[in-house]
């Protein structure tokens, strides 16, 4: 009976959607809008419920949110991420901050406890990318400078959506006790970082693969199969389905045929995005939400006035002039599918109070009505605040935006910028690459202990084996680090020591901070591996002779090891790199990139 009950419950919120996407249309509403309130309408809270059943509705929830979250990752890259630029990413980590503290602040001056005031500021954080990106198409607002930084702002929150997510779920598991709570973002934090890693190596070039057979039907169930794969390890480990996915669907995207996967997927993204927002308003029983109707008016009041202006003064500040901060402030006034996912997060893990996923729903309803009014009145709104503030004050803005535009880099600079990005990706991507080794070692050492038993091994011989192992796999990272940093100090100690202040010690001047500079990271770098890897190291001479050994092999395989790096690098790039794929290097490129890094 459950399987036909299912059915027909899921045509009956089929039905009201396709009603509601035509009404709201015609007010010119979102539509998402109109998804949550058919939702309350036929719901078990209301009189005569369409949809009564709670196992149907909690089934509907979950495979909305989990095709929303995949579908959601599929629009985020890590080349959009490079390509929105520092200033934008500066803007969006100041705007999530303050609205993090807007938000918590809030929730503590309304009485709640701070569980609830934490899972509150997370809500209020991010801005709804379903909303902001459909209100600039259908405005044909897409092409203009503000809709760029829109774009750019969502791409980050996307990244810091991750983060929320992975800290409010390791602090609904670890609960009160620290070490329980550290556990759980230790696991966390690995599962993200070890997932993103090896998923950006693997399935990228598995999609690419199996797009070139030419059949769509076979594409699209091998990345179906991708995601819902993605939320059983997220499950199996007992996090979030939804962080599964949305990592599922950011890994997708990177691989060639992301834009293909995305034409497929989009008619299940509207399908979905509706049986989430619809399941969303089946949930909310309409009495607790007149009885909370206060705080959420408040709420909603802090989130336009606040996103407005955090927003906008991030952008202001990165160098934007008023009216462009201003409108890009505006399109970002509200929440959305990351707030319930959080909301829903909160409440399955029994955490947070009853009243808070009514409220999240009132909150968000509310924004989203007042949306596209805002967008639409953005002008009339910058010209009305134009009048309103001081004369000395326009002009300080208009003199600070053209100062910052003097500070751009040209020609000669902005190679040398390009040149300094280039070597500091370089040496971050490969850092993180050999954090992930120790880690991944550490998590072996913590949850296979047993295996290692029963072959007599004891606890030191263990870390000994972990800890050489990552030591040796480290190597190709660890010679691209020192190489980095050394091209990095050179080019530092040729721009800061100049001829005419250093006379006829500038070549010795400039050759000490050369290699100040790589021996610095590597110092650095091993201090930082030391302390993620305090739970897996060998006893003092062991480890002494192991580095040793280490040292011994990179001098004496240097090259091969130089080529194999090249080699690992070509792949990423290959996946990351917006043109498509690149060719491995030839064996000429790696003999000259070895003789040069000799």
């Amino acid at each position: 009976m459950h399987d036909i009950g299912f059915i027909r419950d899921l045509a009956i919120v089929m039905l009201v959607a396709g009603a509601a996407t035509l009404i709201f249309h015609r007010l010119r509403q979102p539509a998402l809008l109109g998804y949550i309130l058919v939702g309350v309408l036929i719901g078990p809270h209301t009189p005569g419920p369409l949809v009564a059943d709670p196992r149907t509705i909690n089934d509907i929830s979950n495979l909305g949110v989990v095709l929303l979250m995949f579908t959601l990752g599929l629009e985020f890259s890590v080349r959009k991420l490079r390509s929105v630029g520092a200033g934008v990413l500066v803007a969006a980590v100041a705007e999530v901050g303050l609205m993090l503290w807007f938000g918590y602040s809030l929730g503590e001056w309304l009485g709640w406890s701070r569980i609830d005031a934490l899972f509150l500021a997370a809500m209020v954080a991010l801005s709804s990318t379903m909303v902001a990106s459909r209100m600039l198409a259908e405005g044909k607002l897409r092409h203009q400078p503000f809709a760029r930084l829109v774009v750019g702002v969502l791409v980050a929150e996307d990244v810091m959506a991750v983060v929320l997510l992975t800290v409010l779920t390791a602090v609904a598991l670890g609960g009160t006790v620290a070490s329980d709570a550290i556990s759980v973002v230790w696991h966390l934090g690995l599962f993200v970082v070890v997932g993103l890693i090896l998923g950006l190596l693997l399935l990228p070039r598995l999609v690419d693969h199996v797009a070139g057979y030419g059949r769509d039907e076979v594409l699209l169930i091998c990345v179906l199969g991708i995601c819902f794969g993605a939320c059983l390890l997220a499950a199996s480990m007992g996090f979030s389905v939804a962080l599964g996915a949305f990592l599922a669907g950011a890994v997708v995207a990177e691989s060639r045929s992301s834009g293909r996967v995305v034409h497929l997927v989009e008619p299940l993204r509207d399908m979905f995005a509706a049986l989430f927002f619809v399941a969303i308003g089946l949930k909310i029983d309409p009495a607790m939400l007149y009885h909370y109707i206060g705080p959420a008016l408040i709420i909603a009041a802090v989130v336009v006035l606040g996103k407005t202006f955090a927003v906008s003064l991030g952008v202001f500040l990165t160098g934007h002039d008023a009216r462009t901060s201003m409108r890009t402030g505006l399109s970002m006034a509200q929440i959305g599918e990351f707030s319930f996912v959080m909301a829903t997060l909160g409440v399955s893990l029994g955490v947070v109070s009853d009243f808070i996923y009514p409220v999240a729903v009132a909150v968000s309803v509310l924004c989203m009505a007042m949306s596209p009014y805002l967008v639409r009145s953005a002008d009339r709104i910058v010209d009305g605040m134009s009048r309103v503030v001081p004369r000395p004050m326009r002009s300080l803005a208009r003199s600070y935006s053209e100062w910052l535009e003097n500070l751009r880099p040209v020609d000669e600079n902005a190679v040398i910028a390009a040149m300094f990005r280039r070597f500091l990706w370089h040496i971050g991507v490969n850092i993180a690459l050999v954090v992930t080794l120790f880690v991944i070692g550490a998590y072996v050492n913590a949850h296979n202990w047993r295996f290692f038993s029963q072959f007599g091994i004891d606890r030191d011989t263990r870390h000994s084996v972990i800890w050489a192992c990552a030591l040796f796999l480290s190597l190709p990272m660890l010679i691209a680090v020192y190489r980095k940093s050394d091209a990095l100090g050179m080019l530092l100690a040729e721009l800061g020591i100049r001829e005419r202040f250093a006379g006829q010690y500038t070549f010795a001047i400039r050759n000490v901070l050369a290699r100040i500079i790589p021996l610095l990271t590597l110092v650095a770098l091993a201090l930082l591996v030391v302390a993620l890897s305090s739970a897996i190291l060998p006893p003092r001479g062991v480890a002494l002779m192991l580095i040793v050994a280490g040292v011994l092999a990179a001098l004496v395989l240097w090259r091969g090891l130089v080529r194999l790096h090249a080699r690992l690098q070509a792949a990423l790039k290959d996946t990351l790199s917006p043109d498509g794929p690149t060719a491995l290097p030839s064996k000429s490129t790696e003999k000259q990139d070895g003789a040069g890094a000799s």
